[in-house]
């Protein structure tokens, strides 16, 4: 069905005070998220796709829960904080109601649906969902994983995937979905087999994986194929690699480099050296195998660090990191797929941002980077290898130790934790079948809580969304501001205050304020779930030297209004603007546009 559709425009009104010029500029017709009722008359609201291309339409569906009077619902199509369309539909008491949208035709570009529930003359419900316009994902990847692939039913399989699309994840990791390393896909004469077990002898079923990555597909998601660049099993020699094409720990050849596993799990991983060609062609060739019967979308090339000193058989040194962009390069003609390559700790991080043809840079955050801070420091330093070409994702394990034993995710740790990435300009692989915990990635022993899965969809509407502002080239710059308050405002991010962030895009200046006021510790990955969910800050009066001249001043938060756009009265007066923050509470965005 269509509806009829509704363009408008921000309007701005302006009152002359004795010494002040005070500004307040709102959407017109004015819808203010803060001011709805919340009858709690929506359900879920979702679209049919994870990213969508330039020209394509999106497809929205929107369940309504029993026992609610009839009404109208309105839906506004949001760019930023800028009105792009609006349209009504009469509800008369459906239990789902299904429309179209084709946004501009703008190619990488988020925008937020806000979807609003009126009766008489009152907006009574809100929800909101976003939506991404990109024609190629990985310049705002939003990487998930699927680790397990028995033989399921089908229904199993698409909620996994329904539920990651509710996330706008566009590329899944299917991790440890192989048979061995060294020969990913089993073949028996010539076709795959139907199951095989997996480095940890669970079964692998190969229509489970085939049929995930066709649901992928539908939601225009990427399907990765998960496997190292330097890994055999002790019996490769009985399938034709030949061992002194390994890494060793001695010039003289006698101890291969292994990576040690459990005795009931199929073997030790040996580890072969990325630079020898014969072991290119052999594994390059076992993946080409894997592409000729499975339809991946590309290979997220994994490693182990640092390794230390190794040699090769002839007894020449072997710089592992310089291995990595030369193998990437000649899979890269042979076999013309996407690639991603894990920095584990950063190893090797240079010359893959330089180097290797990956479509954004990957990182495994370990304990010598435990800090909030780093989290930063990891994405402002893989932009600047790149040149700001590339995002980041953050493989960061949440709740480390507590996974040791059955639980919950802490919601505070998991929710700074993101709001620091965020941020940062970055993304986190942490959603597939369950929530990472643990470097194993079917590692379950933690539930996700239904509050944090809840506040979980707003971030990742928010991520979406605002992507042209949080990872779309805005520059890091420093501002000169204070809260007029008790509360400390801080550049760096320190325990018991709140950690202001301030970047530049073209006419807009961003600021993100991170509440760290009652946190208990500042380690990201809150390992034993002991974060402190922080107090809400109300009213906070925000000065910042500026000698331009500010046209309007609006504020974004994930966790408040499903990450609507709210306008911010402000006052500028000579060199200074103030504003207030109405709430904070782990992350707000405040976002000041000016004239010139």
């Amino acid at each position: 069905m269509s509806f009829p559709k509704k363009r408008a425009a921000a309007v701005c009104i302006s009152v002359l005070a004795p010494t002040l010029l005070l500004t307040a500029c709102f959407d017109q017709p004015a819808i203010r998220p803060q001011e709805v009722k919340d009858m709690d008359a929506f359900g879920d609201a979702v679209t049919d796709k994870a990213r969508y291309e330039p020209g394509e339409r999106v497809k929205y569906a929107l369940k309504l829960k029993e026992g609610i009077d009839e009404g109208q619902i309105i839906v506004r199509y949001k760019h930023l904080d800028r009105l792009v369309e609006e349209e009504k539909i009469d509800w008369k008491g459906e239990s789902e109601v299904r429309w179209e949208w084709e946004p501009p035709a703008d190619d990488f570009t988020g925008y937020m649906t806000e979807i609003f529930f009126k009766q008489g003359k009152e907006i009574v419900d809100q929800t909101n969902i976003a939506v991404d316009v990109s024609s190629d994902w990985g310049k705002f990847p939003r990487y998930g994983y699927l680790a397990d692939f028995m033989a399921m039913e089908q229904a199993d399989r698409e909620a996994v995937i329904e539920r990651l699309n509710r996330f706008h994840i566009n590329g899944i990791q299917f991790y440890d979905w192989q048979w061995k390393h060294h020969m990913p896909l089993k073949l028996e004469s010539g076709k795959p087999a139907e199951t095989w077990p997996d480095i940890a002898n669970r079964q692998v079923s190969y229509e489970t994986v085939k049929r995930y990555i066709d649901l992928a597909h539908e939601k225009n998601m990427k399907a990765m194929n998960y496997n190292l660049l330097f890994g055999a099993y002790e019996d490769a020699e009985n399938d034709g690699v030949k061992m002194e094409w390994g890494l060793f720990r001695d010039p003289l050849g006698k101890n291969q480099d292994r990576h040690p596993l459990p005795d009931s799990w199929a073997s030790d991983i040996l580890l072969m050296d990325p630079s020898n060609p014969e072991w290119q062609q052999y594994l390059i060739q076992s993946e080409m195998e894997v592409f000729k019967h499975l339809p991946f979308d590309g290979w997220h090339v994994d490693q182990l660090g640092d390794r230390g000193p190794l040699w090769n058989k002839d007894g020449d040194s072997v710089n592992l990191a310089q291995t990595y962009a030369p193998f990437l390069q000649e899979a890269k003609k042979k076999l013309d797929v996407d690639y991603v390559m894990n920095a584990v700790g950063q190893y090797g991080q240079a010359y893959i941002a330089t180097q290797a043809p990956v479509k954004f840079l990957y990182t495994e955050v370990w304990g010598d980077h435990p800090h909030y801070r780093h989290l930063k420091e990891i994405i402002d330093q893989n932009a600047k290898y790149s040149k700001g070409k590339l995002n980041t994702v953050l493989a960061a394990y949440m709740n480390y130790d507590h996974a040791n034993k059955p639980g919950e995710f802490n919601t505070p740790g998991v929710l700074l934790a993101n709001a620091v990435i965020f941020a940062s300009g970055g993304s986190h692989l942490e959603l597939g079948e369950n929530m990472l915990a643990k470097e194993y990635f079917p590692n379950r022993n933690l539930t996700i809580p239904e509050e944090l899965e809840k506040r979980l969809v707003h971030y990742y509407d928010f991520l979406t969304a605002y992507q042209n502002l949080l990872r779309d080239g805005a520059q890091e710059i420093e501002a000169e501001l204070s809260a007029a308050s008790s509360i400390a405002l801080s550049p760096t991010m320190e325990q018991g205050k709140v950690w202001v962030s301030v970047k530049r895009k073209d006419d807009k200046q961003i600021f993100h304020f991170v509440n760290f006021t009652d946190a208990v510790h500042m380690n990201w990955n809150d390992a034993n779930a002991t974060q402190a969910e922080p107090e809400q800050i109300e009213h906070v009066t925000i000065a910042l030297k500026t000698d331009k001249k500010p046209k309007k001043v609006w504020m974004a938060s994930p966790d408040y209004y499903g990450g609507s756009p709210i306008a911010i009265e402000f006052e500028h007066d000579g060199d200074t603007l103030e504003f207030a923050l109405p709430k904070l509470k782990y992350w707000d965005m405040v976002v000041v546009d000016y004239a010139d």
